[in-house]
């Protein structure tokens, strides 16, 4: 905490990619706070520095949390673009590709049950109830079926495809998240 900085660590909010690490004194986390922005304060400027100020690519905070010391930043956020002035995802020249993509989705869906845009036929599914969902799983399911009986491949995985998307859309209407689904998978591996 040299001169009233803290490390803060940005890491995307459903990648779970460390995607930079930057410093923020008491202005630059009042500012972070206020717009929803991360805003640091640049050492080399000297001044606050929002991120994607000039290339447009900023950082939407999704949470902020203090460690257990208070001395350092987790940022969890939502990146509009590559993070690193290289034009790299990361600053560590990682891809910030999810290792799982369905967490991604699971994400997004969790976002669209909140924020109910207009529109979202994800939306339409949970303004339809628990019943019409349910219903769906077991259409896409059995759509599955017939076509892993045949022998189309691109029609076997747009069915997976949908499957998968609405058995995530179930687990978020029964407030189950795609982790605890994973940790008893995890238990009867080990059995």
């Amino acid at each position: 905490m040299a001169d009233g900085l803290v490390p803060a660590v940005v890491q995307d909010h459903h990648t779970a990619v460390v995607l930079m690490l930057g410093y923020m004194n008491a202005e630059a986390y009042a500012k972070t706070l206020e717009t929803g922005y991360v805003t640091f304060f640049s050492r080399s400027k000297q001044r606050l520095w929002m991120k994607g100020e000039s290339s447009g690519h900023v950082l939407r905070v999704r949470s902020l949390r203090i460690d257990c010391d208070g001395d350092a930043i987790l940022l969890k956020a939502e990146p509009a673009g590559p993070v690193c002035h290289t034009g790299d995802d990361t600053c560590w020249g990682e891809s910030n590709n999810s290792a799982c993509f369905l967490k991604v989705l699971e994400h997004i869906i969790g976002d669209r049950k909140e924020a109910r845009p207009e529109g979202s036929y994800t939306v339409q599914l949970f303004d339809a109830g628990i019943a019409k969902i349910a219903q769906k799983v077991g259409e896409e399911a059995v759509e599955t079926v017939i076509e892993a009986l045949g022998d189309n491949r691109e029609r076997m995985l747009d069915e997976s495809a949908d499957l998968l998307y609405h058995l995530l859309v179930l687990l978020a209407a029964k407030n189950i998240r795609l982790e605890e689904v994973e940790n008893i998978l995890k238990n009867r591996h080990v059995k």
